[in-house]
């Protein structure tokens, strides 16, 4: 039986003519391009407007579709708070935050800064050779074959190999893992994304009391035996430690890969300026984050605010679509023209306090997957006939299948 969106009425201080639809829901997929069909769409509408559909499981949210706005909200730490942005603690009857992306000031200074020293750049700069070796390990094991089914055979794989070892799991529960990411972050069905939560929450805790007695040099280890401001983390704090690195280490970089690759596929003379000039990579995976991004967190409105006219009050949802920002004609020329030169100021990893804490790996994960294939695999395309499918809500190509001569 095929699983239905929840009817939340309107609340009384939302406006009739500001209820719009909203093409990004969570669990959905589409074969429409998500940015030149439909997030272009969405800026014909109201800077802000209200839709039935947007945050998981199917319930209403505010839609601020300007990138001004956005940054705005993103600072407003009074009005506007992160704590249960995401829907999984309460899926399964517990109270646990991410960390330190759902929590507010001024507890969000103290778990950030216990955080930070994980993921500096000088720390991803060590970790440089390894992650080399990791994406040309991969590359090699298809270009010869003239193809590859690029989310399954790289993008998910390579990512989530370095995200395990810097976590201490097991290289083997690779495929379990992204089986439960699809549960997390592609389902609409409630059901669906509570048995997944509890599935990751059981492994996490069983790897946190594992380290309490065997401790090692990995990021469990440094969460289980590093103090917080003169204390070790409780228990909550602990599994939201560990399933914010789940979270970020499983999906993010291997959505914005499956896009930039989807884009050089489709482009080719973009395709052949980077191999012509590699020196470009890095200003061409900013500018592709700007033009592609992926992901929507969510704010929750704590006291009564006006945002460009529009009343928000306690309680309300509100999306913070990476999506919308990059393709924002009043913040950006011509938005949807990818220009390598254009080195954006783009909000894709966020903005101000809660500038996303792994965006130095993160970079440096798609620069060297994107060296490393450009210079091992010859011109590729998508393969012939094939219409690529799209998760909504996280974007991503649901499979990238592409064709190379051999």
């Amino acid at each position: 039986m095929p699983f239905e969106m929840p009817v939340i009425p309107k609340p009384d201080h939302v406006p009739d003519d500001l209820v719009r639809p909203f093409p990004f829901i969570f669990g959905m997929t589409t074969d429409r391009n998500p940015f030149t069909d439909l997030a272009d769409a969405v800026h014909r509408e109201p800077p802000i407007f209200y839709t039935p559909h947007a945050y998981p499981g199917g319930t209403p949210a505010w839609i601020v579709r300007r990138t001004e706005d956005l940054r705005a909200i993103y600072f407003d730490t009074d009005h506007f708070s992160n704590k249960d942005f995401s829907p999984f603690p309460k899926l399964i009857g517990e109270n646990w935050s991410s960390l330190p992306a759902e929590t507010d000031p001024p507890m969000h200074r103290l778990y950030r800064a216990f955080v930070n020293p994980l993921f500096t750049p000088k720390a991803m700069t060590k970790l440089e050779d390894k992650i080399r070796a990791y994406a040309r390990d991969y590359v090699l094991s298809f270009k010869d074959k003239g193809a590859c089914e690029f989310m399954t055979d790289f993008a998910f794989e390579f990512p989530i190999r370095i995200f395990m070892e810097l976590m201490g799991l097991p290289q083997d529960q690779t495929k379990t893992f992204l089986e439960w990411e699809m549960g997390l972050l592609h389902s609409s069905d409630l059901s669906v994304m509570a048995a997944s939560t509890r599935k990751v929450v059981d492994y996490l805790e069983a790897a946190i009391e594992d380290r309490r007695e065997n401790p090692t040099d990995d990021l469990i280890s440094y969460g289980v035996h590093t103090q917080l401001d003169g204390r070790s983390l409780t228990r909550d704090e602990l599994i939201g430690f560990t399933f914010n690195l789940f979270i970020g280490g499983l999906d993010t970089v291997s959505t914005h890969m499956g896009l930039q690759f989807w884009h050089l596929a489709t482009h080719a003379q973009d395709q052949a300026r980077l191999r012509a000039e590699p020196d470009l990579i890095p200003n061409a995976i900013e500018e592709l984050m700007r033009a592609y991004p992926a992901v929507t967190t969510f704010r929750t409105v704590v006291k009564p605010v006006e945002v460009n006219g529009v009343q928000f009050m306690p309680g309300d949802k509100v999306a913070m679509s990476t999506t919308l920002a990059g393709r924002d004609p009043e913040e950006y020329d011509n938005p949807a023209e990818v220009r390598f030169d254009r080195k954006p100021r783009h909000v894709s990893f966020a903005y101000g306090p809660h500038l996303c804490v792994g965006m130095h790996l993160a970079r440096r994960e798609m620069r060297i997957a994107m060296e490393e294939f450009l210079a091992l695999v010859p011109q590729f395309h998508v393969q012939e006939e094939y219409d690529v499918q799209y998760h909504l809500g996280m974007i991503q190509p649901v499979a990238l299948p592409l064709r190379w001569t051999a």
